[in-house]
């Protein structure tokens, strides 16, 4: 695990009140661990969304030869990101991705961009 902003690390994200928030989480791995990879990424959505807080979650692939892969979920707040995260289950299937693969998380809020976007 590598940190997608190296000043405000996902150790120091967990710290922060918010609600709701969404995970980013970017993977880049080497191609003959892609089926390796799949198959634990699947096993750790379907461990979140049993977890309480969970909203939901897409995996998304990159084009054409690039193995890099982004996951996005939505948590109603970071109280309940942060249980799941550092739930003993998950951070024990951690473990199983395939060597190659490193993931470098970070968590957002939604804001309001007048015009733009709603809150």
């Amino acid at each position: 695990m590598q940190p997608l902003d190296e000043n405000f690390p996902i150790q120091r994200q967990l710290d922060v009140d918010a609600a709701p928030v969404v995970l980013i989480n970017l993977f880049t791995l080497d191609p003959a661990d892609e089926p390796r990879f799949l198959e634990v990424w699947s096993h750790d959505a379907e461990f979140m969304k049993r977890q309480p807080g969970f909203i939901s979650t897409q995996l998304h692939r990159a084009l054409g030869e690039s193995t890099s892969y982004l996951n996005y979920a939505v948590w109603e707040s970071n109280e309940a990101f942060r249980a799941a995260f550092n739930h003993p289950d998950f951070r024990a299937q951690v473990a199983a991705y395939p060597a190659s693969a490193v993931a470098r998380p970070h968590l957002f809020q939604k804001i309001a961009v007048a015009g733009i976007c709603t809150a």
